[in-house]
């Protein structure tokens, strides 16, 4: 009888001992975004991704304790990854958009205007891309960070200026911001170019510092833009990748497995969400711009061709010079291309292809 009890105690103390070694797995996690809450990518870390990661380790024994910096709170934007790096934020939104220095592979999709305007299969394509690709995975390790997912696809990209565009010469002389390297779309226009961001938007267009900006629908009503540029022109730039969520790949290294499968899995997850919400907000949007004062028009096949005609192939460019840096710009921009086309896209330019 004495052995049976001991056996029992001894038996109870390993489950209990293990139970608490389980528990006693707990991790912070800082995520970091320089834009606000009420852009959807941001909104979507919140409703999405964490909740999703928190449901997947639901039983295992592990906790993350989540902190969410946004707004610039600890990062502003195009610093996310720095932020990420150097360990002030477990986890980014890193908007590679804004930081063409170390992601420079990862903003192929900016060089290559007037491609497709289906943000899905952008988004889908530009994350396999990043899990797959040398090149985009290289990006990311030579900047100590761990590619989670969770592509921030972004819709069709237009025109909101203080005055209205019947034709392309309608921009000459007119300051235009647009965000990072779409600054290059405006070239052959007229228009002078100037690189910004949503967060700046709305009161560099109210003092007088831009005439317009090159923006897309399901930002530009959450920033009140109509508001100050109320002539809203579809021009069809294209959909877009922006960024994604990435992880100090030091800390990340040093996880679980059963976390580190949590945390890529709800960036799909998110990923999934946020292009729903966001195929669902796009036209309604524009109704609702529209209904608040705001002119919308949309320019024929005529008016995009000559606009993308009228511009230096700065696809081909971009990728020479990356491969003369040693990265695959050339093949990315071929992959990339070729993808589009596959899936039913028909650009108005071939950029690989001149």
């Amino acid at each position: 009888m004495t052995l049976r009890l001991t056996s029992a105690t001894m038996a109870a103390m390993l489950t209990l001992a293990g139970t608490l070694g389980a528990q006693a797995q707990e991790f912070d996690a800082t995520i970091v975004a320089g834009h606000p809450p009420v852009f959807r990518w941001v909104k979507h870390a919140s409703q999405t991704f964490i909740p999703a990661v928190n449901a997947a380790i639901e039983g295992t024994g592990i906790t993350v304790n989540w902190s969410e910096q946004y707004g610039g709170s600890l990062a502003k934007v195009g610093d996310e990854l720095e932020a990420v790096e150097e360990g002030l934020a477990e986890i980014g939104l890193v908007s590679s958009l804004f930081d063409p220095a170390k992601l420079s592979v990862q903003n192929v999709t900016y060089f290559t205007p007037f491609v497709s305007s289906d943000s899905t299969k952008v988004a889908e394509w530009m994350d396999e891309l990043q899990m797959t690709n040398p090149d985009m995975q290289a990006a990311w390790a030579e900047n100590g960070l761990e590619y989670l997912g969770g592509a921030i696809g972004i819709d069709d990209y237009l025109l909101m200026t203080t005055f209205p565009i019947a034709s392309i010469a309608d921009l000459e002389g007119k300051k235009i911001g647009a965000p990072g390297p779409a600054v290059n779309w405006l070239k052959g226009t007229g228009a002078v170019g100037v690189s910004g961001n949503l967060t700046t938007y709305y009161s560099e267009i109210k003092t007088g510092v831009y005439d317009g900006v090159i923006v897309f629908a399901s930002a530009a009503l959450p920033g009140k833009l109509h508001e100050v540029a109320p002539y809203i022109t579809k021009v069809g730039f294209g959909a877009q990748y922006a960024g994604g969520f990435a992880a100090n790949a030091d800390w990340f290294d040093d996880l679980p497995p059963e976390l580190q499968t949590a945390l890529k899995d709800a960036a799909k997850a998110d990923r999934i969400a946020y292009q729903k919400d966001l195929d669902a907000s796009v036209s309604k949007f524009l109704g609702i711009m529209q209904s608040q004062g705001a002119t919308i028009t949309e320019v024929d096949a005529d008016f995009r061709k000559q606009w993308a005609d009228g511009m230096d192939n700065v696809a081909k460019a971009w990728a020479e010079r990356l491969d003369s840096e040693g990265k695959g710009g050339t093949a990315v921009l071929k992959s990339y291309m070729d993808t589009m086309r596959a899936a039913g896209a028909t650009p108005v330019r071939n950029w690989d292809q001149e």
